[in-house]
């Protein structure tokens, strides 16, 4: 049976004043799996990540996660890179934070930026690059520590379609080159279906788990995935569950 990465079981977050946010959920991530949660604006699926990155802790249930040192990386929808550092020294920063020899850390970044296609732009500041170049330093930053799950919350959100597109196909190629369990989080329906093999969506706030749909085919999607049957029978599953959802809590 594949192991295990991270769960969440019967977890519940209640927010003071506001009420309850999430759950009853339960979701589990197995190694070396793709999941994409999807569902709309205030259903929880970021919180439902926090939880996952060990950054909130639920009201009533359970969180179990890769938790060694450098195990979860987080990739948000804001690049959050240093303004002062430069792109090497931005992703070598989680190393050098863990104890790692500066001179160790800065090659590992270099390597890391070569892997998402930025080798020839390690000294760039952050206001030197474009919004997507910048998402990639932030996502090398991520993988530089070898995690076992990767967590990403939209971000691809706030760039155009073809750099969205791009970055897509790389973040792909590295989950499986790289290994790690993954969880992506998108209110994109189409974006859901592409990223992940299993898409989990979410109902209307306080976010339950309203159904999943897995996706047939090759997660290093081929050439015109896009316009495949395959696609476009599971946006359309993805896409009903979540009118259903809403109906119901309309």
């Amino acid at each position: 049976m594949t192991q295990s990465i991270a769960a969440l079981s019967a977890v519940e977050v209640d927010y003071p004043g506001r009420g309850r946010a999430l759950g009853p959920v339960d979701l589990s991530l197995r190694a070396g799996e793709v999941v994409a949660l999807v569902g709309p604006s205030g259903c929880g699926k970021s919180t439902a990540l926090r939880l996952l990155a060990g950054l909130e802790q639920p009201t009533r249930g359970t969180v179990t996660r890769a938790a060694g040192k450098g195990e979860t990386a987080v990739v948000f929808q804001a690049p959050t890179l240093a303004p002062w550092l430069s792109a090497q020294a931005n992703v070598a920063l989680p190393l050098e934070l863990a104890g790692t020899p500066r001179a160790a850390a800065m090659t590992a970044a270099q390597e890391a930026l070569t892997r998402v296609g930025l080798g020839e732009a390690l000294a760039a500041r952050p206001v030197q690059l474009s919004g997507g170049m910048a998402m990639r330093v932030s996502l090398a930053r991520a993988l530089v520590t070898g995690p076992r799950l990767l967590l990403l919350d939209e971000p691809f959100a706030a760039l155009d379609e073809i750099t969205r597109r791009a970055l897509a196909d790389d973040v792909l190629t590295l989950a499986e080159s790289l290994g790690p369990a993954m969880i992506f989080v998108t209110h994109n329906v189409e974006e859901a279906v592409y990223m992940a093999g299993r898409v989990v969506l979410m109902s209307p706030g306080p976010g339950r788990i309203a159904g999943e749909v897995t996706i047939q085919g090759p997660l290093v999607r081929p050439a015109g995935f896009r316009t495949t049957e395959t696609f476009r029978q599971a946006v359309e599953a993805v896409s009903g569950l979540l009118a259903q959802a809403g109906a119901r809590a309309a």
